[in-house]
């Protein structure tokens, strides 16, 4: 008799398979990221559909087949109704999603990766005026706490070289020291990005999680960019080490 596993879980990604399949893509809470087919899911009559879409949180009911785990109930817990109606949501929910499921491999559960899945679908949910820069301000919100639960937390106080405190001065994002570098040490890491003193302090509000904050930043578009420069390069960099 097959054993049948429940849990609740964030639907992250969906790809169709044959005529009615569906391999649903889902971060879980007890067994981390899993990969589970929706057998004949497509059709009008399954008694599935109803309960799992791309961005629910569910609870599902699975079983484990020999060639994938095959999902067996899924009752709808919260469908996240604005993001899926309003595109700037939706465009922010699908880079975390594609950002999580790039970087997390395997299956492990880890509770600090639910709880800031959790946080950040219900802070796009529950934005109440729709400003293109808070959106991307979650995104990065998520993405450098992510980095720091995977164990990527970027030195932001210390020069990642010589570690001495750093003064006010000329910064440098070192990518594979993994942090700010002096301006005295800034040749001997070989990846390093010139970064502004505000950049830093963005990021260090980021890692401290003080949304009281960050929910009323103002961050010029000189500044937007050099976050979204060194945010997808440190990206890029923990995805080749892994």
């Amino acid at each position: 008799m097959a054993v049948h596993y429940r849990t609740r879980g964030f639907v992250i990604k969906k790809t169709d398979r044959g005529e009615a399949d569906q391999l649903f893509t889902i971060y879980t809470k007890d067994f981390g990221k899993l990969e589970i087919l929706g057998k004949a899911i497509r059709k009008i009559k399954s008694k599935l559909r109803g309960g799992i879409e791309l961005f629910y949180l569910s609870e599902i009911e699975f079983i484990q087949g020999k060639t994938y785990k095959t999902l067996t109930d899924a009752i709808l817990i919260e469908s996240f109704s604005k993001i899926r109606k309003d595109l700037e949501r939706l465009f922010v929910a699908n880079k975390i999603a594609e950002s999580l499921d790039d970087l997390v491999k395997g299956q492990e559960p880890d509770m600090r990766i639910w709880d800031l899945l959790n946080e950040v679908f219900q802070k796009i949910e529950n934005l109440l005026k729709i400003e293109n820069l808070k959106l991307k301000i979650i995104y990065y919100y998520f993405l450098w706490n992510f980095f720091s639960i995977l164990g990527y937390k970027p030195e932001l106080y210390h020069c990642s070289s010589c570690q001495k405190r750093l003064v006010p001065g000329i910064f440098y994002f070192s990518l594979d020291l993994g942090g700010v570098v002096c301006r005295r040490c800034v040749e001997k890491p070989k990846k390093s990005q010139a970064v502004s003193q505000d950049l830093v302090k963005t990021v260090r509000l980021l890692l401290n999680k003080d949304w009281r904050v960050l929910s009323k930043l103002k961050i010029d578009i000189n500044s937007q960019r050099l976050l979204e420069k060194i945010s997808q390069s440190y990206f890029d960099e923990i995805l080749n080490k892994n």
